[in-house]
Parts: C-alpha cells; structure tokens; sequence
C-alpha cells in the first residue's frame, strides 16, 4: 500500500505521520509519499524578485525544510518513502498527486480545536482512495533529530 502524507511543518501533519508509521507497525505493508505543496506567488513577489527561477528555488528550499521532521520520523523507523515539493493550489494538487505517484490512501493532519480546512475538506470530496484525517494530539511528541526532543517544527 502506497500512502500520501500532505507536510505543511505543523505538529498535526507530523501526527499523521506517527499515525501512518503505527500502522505500519501494527502490520500494514506500506510505503509513504510525503507532499509539501507551496502557494503560487504572489504578484508582490513576482514583481519584486524579477527572477521565476529565484523564486522557484525559495520555494523549493521551504518545501525541503517543512519535509525535513517528517524525513526524519521515516527515516528513524526504516519506512520505504519518497517526498516531493510541488507548486501550486494545494486542494486540487494533492488530488493529482496522489492519482500520479499511485497512492492507495490519505492520511492528513488535523489541528487541535480547528475544522476541517479546504484542502482536507477537497481531499475527502475529490480524493479517489480513503482519507484518513488524524488529530493533533493534545500532548506535543518527539521529533528525532530535534534538541530537547520538542514536537514543535
């Protein structure tokens, strides 16, 4: 089974992936595709950098760095997975993505006290496999590679 792990940075993504890798151990053969979606620019941005491609690879390198704990969390537990940065709409790219690279299923962070967000509400709407929406949960959890073990990304 192939999982689509949406990455935004927040603790609640990482919850979801917690979730998925305590799948993983209770038994399901699973790899992962972890998906940090940046916002196009803006026109602000477009106007003041004057370079697409200096653009692109700011977005780049923030997409790597939100992935980052995630990359980790997968790494420390020996997971088979692949991750990629993708500009633009985030609701109807991820359903795109997950069609391209063969997902099977969604698993999604939701944050402590918030409501269902637009791209969660899209992926449960439009998504072709299950959605697996996951919340944050009220005590922070470690992150491997972080000082003091903190949960916060």
């Amino acid at each position: 089974m192939k999982i689509l792990l949406p990455v935004d940075g927040s603790p609640a993504a990482l919850a979801a992936v917690r979730h998925a890798l305590r799948c993983r151990e209770a038994g399901l053969e699973a790899s992962f595709v972890l998906i940090n979606v940046q916002e196009p620019p803006s026109l602000y941005e477009v106007v003041v950098a004057h370079d697409a491609e200096v653009l692109s690879d700011l977005r780049r390198a923030a997409g790597a760095e939100l992935l980052a704990p995630a990359e980790a969390l997968l790494e420390a537990a020996g997971a088979e997975w692949e991750s990629e940065v993708a500009g633009g709409e985030p609701a109807n790219l991820l359903v795109e993505l997950l069609e391209n690279y063969g997902c099977d299923a969604v698993v999604v962070g939701l944050s402590r006290g918030s409501h269902v967000g637009g791209v969660t509400l899209a992926l449960l709407q439009h998504a072709p496999v299950p959605v697996t929406v996951v919340r944050e949960p009220s005590e922070p959890e470690s992150v491997p590679g972080q000082a003091g073990g903190d949960a916060e990304a």
